[in-house]
């Protein structure tokens, strides 16, 4: 493994994690009132961009921090679009 590849699995760590303390948050609160669906679409989309290109380029760093924080945005648009068809608007 050489600097390139370590710098990258820094990289991911950091850019993942910091999806983590907003899904805990939801999780716990149900609330993705303040949140919004575009944004999360957009970024759950580019980040499985990111994996297919991730797979193609046999890349590790980027096929994990974006499959695990397209998971994690995931969890927040499922729970942003059950409030959304249970008619909270997010809450």
């Amino acid at each position: 493994m050489d600097y390139i590849e370590i710098l990258g699995l820094v990289a991911a760590f950091f850019t993942t994690a910091a999806n983590i303390p907003q899904t805990i948050k939801v999780l716990k609160t149900r609330s993705t009132k303040s949140l919004s669906s575009v944004t999360y679409s957009m970024l759950f989309t580019g980040m499985l961009l990111w994996v297919f290109y991730g797979i193609e380029r046999d890349d590790v760093p980027i096929i994990l921090a974006n499959g695990i924080a397209a998971a994690l945005c995931g969890i927040i648009l499922v729970v942003k679009l059950l409030a959304l068809l249970k008619g909270k608007r997010g809450e």
